[in-house]
């Protein structure tokens, strides 16, 4: 009696789904191994061949843009920002004005031009004796001054000015240096200078000139506020001593002090530095 035995293989294959044909690698049908393969394929092109982001090209682009502008917009805007640091630099910083006179000689010459520290003033400064100082002329202590010349010449002269860049032409100052302040008293006979009593040495003094120069005078109470100013050659400036008449009987409000003298910066041969707040 025949026996029929269930065929093994037989319902193998029929319970599986067809096998997929093998893979390029020559191993036989697996549907997960072929599949794989590629994927991983197009990942390892895809990190071979990065492509650039379009932000850093439109940066790129920004930057030679500025790189190209005209020069037309470029000058006029760097002039600007120049007359805006010159005017900061006069304003809060240094200022130069031009020595007119003999009066000061030999310490500033004529046609010295000098840095005064108007830093000074605003950090509580005070000027004090034996300090050159610039200040605004108190009134009449100088002649009117000549206004002629080219229209365009002035309106140029004028602006330079202004932002510090040459000396103020249309504004009268002068430059003494201190000898005595508000509340002391001063007084010069023969040849010998006193502040409240003291001999003052002068070793600033232009050859052959003392003290008093022939002119004797005091003593003399500064007032509060004011400062009593001498040049250096004593017998060539038209100081405190020859206004003794007029407002503050000689002596200079401290709020016409523009501040100290810290330093010749021209001409080359003559630069000197005499400190922050002056010698």
């Amino acid at each position: 009696m025949a026996v029929n035995l269930p065929d093994t293989h037989s319902d193998a294959g029929a319970g599986q789904p067809p096998a997929v044909g093998g893979g390029h690698n020559g191993h036989g049908g697996s549907s997960d191994g072929g599949g794989g393969g590629r994927a991983e394929a197009r990942r390892a092109r895809t990190r071979k061949a990065p492509r650039p982001s379009k932000p850093q090209k439109d940066a790129g682009d920004r930057r030679a843009g500025r790189r190209h502008r005209p020069w037309w917009i470029e000058i006029p805007a760097m002039a600007a920002v120049g007359l805006v640091f010159a005017l900061l630099i006069k304003t809060c910083l240094f200022q130069v004005f031009t020595i007119p006179s003999g009066s000061m000689e030999n310490t500033l010459r004529i046609g010295d031009r000098v840095g005064v520290n108007k830093l000074a003033p605003l950090t509580g400064w005070e000027p004090e004796a034996g300090q050159p100082v610039v200040f605004k002329d108190p009134g009449d202590w100088l002649p009117p001054q000549p206004t002629g010349g080219n229209p365009v010449s002035n309106a140029l002269g004028s602006v330079l000015g202004f932002v510090g860049l040459i000396p103020p032409k249309d504004d009268n100052y002068l430059v003494k240096r201190v000898i005595a302040t508000g509340g002391q008293t001063v007084q010069c006979s023969g040849t010998t200078l006193t502040v409240n009593g003291a001999k003052v040495d002068e070793p600033y003094l232009h050859p052959g000139d003392d003290s008093c120069a022939g002119m004797n005078f005091g003593p003399v109470t500064v007032p509060q506020g004011y400062v009593w100013v001498e040049g250096d050659h004593r017998s060539d400036s038209a100081d405190s001593r020859y206004h003794q008449r007029g407002p503050g009987g000689g002596a200079v409000p401290v709020d016409n002090v523009v501040g100290p003298v810290s330093a010749v910066v021209w001409p080359l041969s003559h630069l000197d530095w005499f400190g922050w707040v002056g010698r």
